[in-house]
């Protein structure tokens, strides 16, 4: 699918260097000495109560490592270990036994499958992506279903119809065949375009019961990765260690759990998800805060406004003029507490917001010359007033948008 995950150039892929790391404790040791405030501050946040007149490189070694997500400096010297060992075996071509042929790897979208490949797994892969993120999931039957789900991928994504649909029917036809593994591994990181559709393939296999070991690997971070935003940002030698330290078989309790929230994300109203998000104790510990982040998308009392919504118009205040393309990599990087929109699927949020009554952004030149991630928005005065609480986006919108089973249209 267009809209599904490919990988994110530019984020940092994971590799640590030691010898970098080692430079990092010593430059922190003289700035915290030197009477700096930065310096201090960061001390203080691991070391509380430490003096900075009593401050030895051992000290400033265990800040660095706490802030990559280790608890000490010999963990994280012993990872970079590691992940080098693993780059080195795979530089050479003398991989490690990882998988068999007989492994399956099931991923919402292909952007580790490359990774995967280079690491030396040698299962199959295959790719589930319809992207429940946006747009409508009825409580339907699953022919009408995939038929309503195509027909808004094509519609949003620019896709053709026929083309839309065939790829769905064929992707939803080979979860059938997972019992024809004698190991299938779910890679799924912690947001909601992942997630949701995590709740969709537990549910499944809560129905199917296939005879196969079935493993999840399900992460929200990886030592080492300050903004961890997924599994497609990381090296090869990232993904093993995601495979060795991250992978966990798949309980009955997460079966059931699907089976409560895919009903959940598909009903008419809210309650029954908010009341999993209020009171659940999640086998799955990702999917509560991805759950929560979905339902933020719904309209908001003060503007009527999705939070993607409100973060684009934020940063348009913020940063403005600036170009599409820039927004969403702000909205990645920096504004969004748990970023989960491909590229496309920014671009069909920007689309949505410009089917109102009055602008809440506008072009100054014909965005019909340019690529959209190079044309350019500033904010309107009705885009001021939306943000502040002034106006209600919902009294100017003139489209139809769904969050999960809840349609969104227009207030009469």
């Amino acid at each position: 699918m267009s809209a599904s995950r490919t990988s994110k150039s530019g984020i940092f892929d994971g590799r640590l260097n030691l010898e970098q790391q080692r430079k990092r404790a010593k430059e922190l040791l003289k700035s915290a000495r030197n009477q700096q405030a930065d310096a201090q501050n960061r001390i203080a946040a691991h070391l509380p109560g430490k003096s900075i007149d009593d401050l030895q490189l051992a000290d400033s070694q265990l800040v660095i490592a706490r802030e990559n997500g280790f608890a000490s400096w010999p963990k994280l010297k012993s990872h970079i270990d590691r992940i080098t060992e693993h780059q080195r075996q795979i530089a050479s071509g003398h991989l490690p036994t990882l998988d068999t042929p007989q492994t399956l790897h099931l991923r919402c979208g292909s952007d580790i499958r490359h990774g995967l490949e280079l690491a030396g797994f040698v299962g199959a892969f295959m790719e589930f992506s319809d992207p429940f993120c946006q747009g409508p999931v009825p409580d339907v039957p699953l022919p009408d279903f995939i038929e309503t789900r195509a027909r808004f991928i094509a519609s949003s994504y620019r896709i053709d119809f026929p083309d839309a649909l065939s790829r769905l029917q064929r992707e939803y036809a080979g979860l059938a065949t997972l019992g024809d593994y004698d190991h299938v591994v779910l890679w799924f990181e912690h947001d909601s375009y992942d997630q949701l559709i995590l709740a969709f393939l537990l549910d499944f296999i809560a129905t199917l019961r296939p005879q196969t070991r079935l493993d999840l690997i399900c992460v929200d971070r990886v030592p080492g990765v300050e903004r961890f935003i997924g599994l497609g940002q990381l090296s090869p030698e990232l993904l093993i260690w995601c495979w060795d330290n991250a992978r966990a078989p798949v309980s009955d309790d997460m079966l059931t759990f699907g089976q409560a929230v895919w009903p959940a994300i598909r009903a008419s109203n809210p309650d029954a998800l908010r009341a999993i998000i209020d009171n659940s104790q999640s086998p799955i510990p990702c999917m509560i805060a991805a759950l929560d982040r979905h339902l933020r998308e719904l309209p908001d009392p003060e503007g009527g406004l999705g939070l993607t919504q409100k973060l684009t118009l934020q940063i348009i205040r913020d940063h403005g003029p600036i170009t599409a393309g820039k927004i969403f990599g702000h909205l990645m990087r920096s504004y969004d507490p748990l970023p989960f929109l491909g590229d496309l699927m920014f671009w069909e949020v920007l689309v949505d917001m410009g089917r109102a009554k009055m602008p809440l952004f506008t072009y100054p030149e014909d965005p019909s010359q340019t690529p959209w991630p190079d044309r350019t928005l500033s904010l309107s005065e009705t885009g001021n007033e939306v943000l502040s609480g002034k106006r209600s986006f919902m009294e100017l919108y003139a489209g139809e948008r769904w969050v999960g089973g809840l349609r969104i249209l227009p207030v009469s």
